[in-house]
C-alpha cells in the first residue's frame, strides 16, 4: 500500500493554501493509495510532519507553501537515514526553488503535472545544525528585507521584497567578513554576501548561470562596490546573469566553509531561505544528491 503525505501552509501565497488543497489531495490520491493531508499552524510544523512521515517511510512528501515552508519540508527528511521523495508545489511569495527546478509557479499547474513528473537528485546545504535548499543571504539587504509582513506579501508579491531591499541599497554599512572556503581564507568589507545552492536567488533566475542542483558545490557572490555607483551597475548584471564575472563583486564555489567576521563584538544574523536564520559564525557544507526530488517531465535535462 502507497503512501504519501501532503503539507499545506494555509497562509502562504495570499491565503490561497486552502484553496488548492482539495486539488492536490485527488490528484495525489490518483498516484498513491493514501494520503494524509497535514495543515501546518505555526513555524517548525512542516519540519516535525516531514520527519514524522520519514520515519513512517511513506513513499513521497509534498509541500505546498513558499520557500520557508519548503525549507522547513527538507529539515525534516534531511537528517533521516529513509528519506522519501520529495515535491514542491509553489504558494510563496518568490518561489526559488521552484523556479530552478522548473517546476510551474501556478499553483493549479504544479499540481497537475505531478502524474507524469519524474525523479532529480538535488544537492541541499548545511549550515550548523539546519539546512537549506536555496539560498543564505547576509547583510543589509536581507536585514531589511526581513522586516517585510504577510500582508505586504500579499498585496505586492515579490514586489515588496525589491522596495524594502532597495531601501537598504544607499546603506553605507558593511560588514568586515572573514570566508574560509575549502582551503581558502579570505577577508572582505561588504554589505551583502550570498551563498546558493541553485542557480535562481530572490527571483532572479540566472544570477548564478553555472550552479546546478547537483554539481556537488555551494556558490558565493560578495558585493565588492562601497558606493551607491558601484551597486547600481551591478543592477543590470545581475538580471542578465552576469555577476559571478561582475568587476562588483567577489564569486567562489566551494563544498565546506566558514562565515564569520573580525569584529567580534558585532552581532550579524543570517537569511536561510527567507527565513531569520542563525548568527555567524556559520559551518557550511554541501550534501551532494541528498533528496530526491519531482520535477516535470519536459524539464529531464533541468540544470
Amino acid at each position: 500500500m502507497t503512501k504519501a503525505v501532503l503539507i499545506v501552509n494555509p497562509s502562504s501565497g495570499g491565503e490561497k493554501g486552502k484553496e488548492y488543497t482539495v486539488l492536490a489531495q485527488e490528484t495525489l490520491e490518483s498516484m498513491y493509495d493514501s494520503v494524509s493531508v497535514k495543515e501546518t499552524a505555526k513555524g517548525g510544523d512542516a519540519e516535525q510532519f516531514a520527519k514524522a512521515a520519514a520515519r513512517e517511510r511513506v513513499e513521497a512528501v509534498f509541500v505546498m507553501g513558499g520557500d520557508g515552508t519548503v525549507n522547513e519540508g527538507i529539515c525534516g527528511l534531511a537528517e533521516e537515514e529513509y528519506r522519501p521523495k520529495f515535491g514542491i508545489i509553489p504558494l510563496g511569495t518568490v518561489n526559488d526553488v521552484g523556479r530552478a527546478l522548473g517546476i510551474p509557479l501556478n499553483p493549479e499547474a504544479a499540481i497537475r503535472m505531478l502524474p507524469k513528473a519524474i525523479t532529480k537528485e538535488l544537492d541541499i546545504g548545511k549550515v550548523n545544525d539546519s539546512y537549506f535548499i536555496d539560498v543564505i543571504a547576509i547583510g543589509k539587504i536581507p536585514e531589511a528585507v526581513k522586516n517585510v509582513g504577510t500582508e505586504q506579501k500579499t498585496r505586492l508579491g515579490a514586489l515588496a521584497y525589491f522596495i524594502e531591499g532597495a531601501k537598504a541599497f544607499n546603506v553605507s554599512q558593511s560588514y568586515p567578513f572573514k570566508l574560509t572556503l575549502d582551503d581558502e581564507v579570505i577577508e572582505h568589507e561588504s554589505i551583502l554576501l550570498l551563498i546558493a545552492v541553485t542557480n535562481s536567488v530572490g527571483g532572479f533566475e540566472n544570477m548564478l548561470p553555472q550552479a546546478k542542483i547537483d554539481d556537488g558545490y555551494l556558490h558565493l557572490i560578495v558585493l565588492k562596490g562601497s558606493t551607491l555607483m558601484d551597486k547600481v551597475k551591478l543592477i543590470p548584471k545581475v538580471i542578465q546573469g552576469n555577476t559571478a564575472e561582475a568587476n562588483e563583486t567577489l564569486y567562489r564555489k566551494f563544498k565546506s566553509g566558514k562565515i564569520t567576521v573580525t569584529d567580534e563584538d558585532m552581532e550579524v544574523i543570517s537569511n536561510i531561505d527567507g527565513d531569520e536564520g542563525d548568527k555567524l559564525p556559520l559551518a557550511l557544507q554541501i550534501l551532494p544528491r541528498h533528496i530526491t526530488i519531482f520535477v516535470p517531465e519536459s524539464k529531464s535535462s533541468v540544470k
